[in-house]
């Protein structure tokens, strides 16, 4: 399976516009050679270089198995077409564009997708966090891959 973007390469810096100092959209994504068995994919985006520990950004559940791909400004606040979104960090449901400490250095942004072996995630609550979304999706999980874009600022 293979996670990649429009607007940014594997390994290379996120482009203003989809942080906290641009217009924080969600970046364009697309996939492919999900595993026979998908029947929907989880997508995840964190920080593992923030000081207080890993600070989710974006939790998508809930997306048909079919799918390839989710267009810019998908991770917009609140019900979308066709997913579920949880709690960010930021503690609001959507996308929360990278924004690390300013001097702070390069951070790692992880844009992982996992192809679960469920339509629907178990999850406790109508709007759960990033983490609740994560660890339901580690329980039906088939297959996983990441993206990595960097920023500082």
């Amino acid at each position: 399976m293979r996670l990649q973007s429009p607007a940014f390469a594997h390994g290379e810096e996120i482009p203003r516009k989809y942080t906290c100092d641009g217009a924080n959209v969600s970046p364009p994504l697309l996939w492919n050679d999900a595993p026979a068995q998908t029947k929907s994919f989880v997508l995840l985006c964190d920080d593992p270089d923030a000081s207080a520990g890993v600070w989710r950004h974006w939790a998508v559940y809930d997306l048909a198995g079919d799918a390839t791909g989710l267009p810019e400004g998908a991770g917009r606040p609140g019900p979308q077409r066709g997913f579920l979104q949880g709690i960010n960090d930021f503690e609001g449901s959507g996308y929360g564009g990278p924004c690390p400490p300013p001097r702070h250095g390069v951070h790692r942004y992880r844009f992982r997708l996992l192809a679960v072996s469920t339509p629907a995630l178990p999850v406790s609550r109508k709007e759960p966090s990033c983490l609740e979304v994560e660890r339901a999706a580690n329980e039906a999980l088939l297959e996983e891959t990441a993206l990595i874009g960097t920023y500082r600022r």
